[in-house]
């Protein structure tokens, strides 16, 4: 079990993006569609953690059969906005402040871990994840929605010179462009099971995302 003060330690470092928080809230139901929303949920059941759950824009989609989600999200506004949106959910929604990357949590303690639009901004992308597999029960999944780094080589040019150059990071509030994300998924021990690639956005300028799940193995 990670310490909470190491918790709130981590939460402070990337909980002040006052100006993207208020932006995000306006934009984040453009980014993602209800029904990409609802495949990301579906099936879903018993307790559900929830990282990086910024205004709560999935809460209205959890199915019925999951008994509780814990929602973390360490920006403020967003956090007050998400816990508007848990009063509304279909199921008992706990909204906390943390990070991906310090869950204060028992190994072992979620069937499932939820993660939408998050991965590409954590600071440390391997670390939340290793955090995500250790509080899965054996055989819990692991659902994401991402954006992730092109498959095609100008497009991985674009994303990695706009990372390099600082730019979007600081637009974005740490958000990153040119993240294997499923690579590094699997890389901390899960099995991705089901993986959708797909692109978002006005024609070239569209960016590359992936809808999936993958499971901790039971050893």
């Amino acid at each position: 079990m990670t310490s909470a003060s190491g918790n709130q330690a981590c939460a402070a470092e990337v909980a002040a993006h006052p100006v993207f928080a208020r932006v995000w809230a306006r934009i984040s139901g453009t980014v993602g569609s209800a029904r990409e929303r609802a495949q990301l949920l579906a099936g879903l059941r018993g307790r559900v953690l929830e990282v990086g759950a910024g205004d709560g824009r999935n809460f209205a989609h959890y199915p019925r059969e999951v008994s509780e989600v814990l929602a973390v999200e360490p920006e403020p506004y967003l956090r007050r906005l998400a816990s508007d949106a848990a009063l509304a959910a279909p199921v008992p929604v706990i909204v906390t402040d943390g990070t991906a990357e310090a869950l204060a949590l028992d190994d072992r303690s979620f069937h499932a871990v939820v993660s939408s639009l998050v991965l590409c901004s954590v600071a440390d992308q391997r670390r939340a994840l290793a955090e995500l597999h250790r509080v899965l029960v054996l055989g819990g999944e692991l659902r994401f929605y991402e954006h992730v780094i092109s498959e095609r080589r100008l497009g991985k040019s674009l994303q990695a010179g706009l990372d390099g150059s600082g730019v979007w990071p600081r637009l974005g509030a740490g958000c990153h462009l040119s993240r294997d994300t499923v690579g590094a998924i699997a890389s901390v021990g899960f099995e991705v099971e089901r993986l959708r690639r797909f692109k978002s956005g006005p024609g070239p300028f569209g960016l590359p995302f992936v809808l999936g799940t993958a499971r901790r193995g039971l050893a």
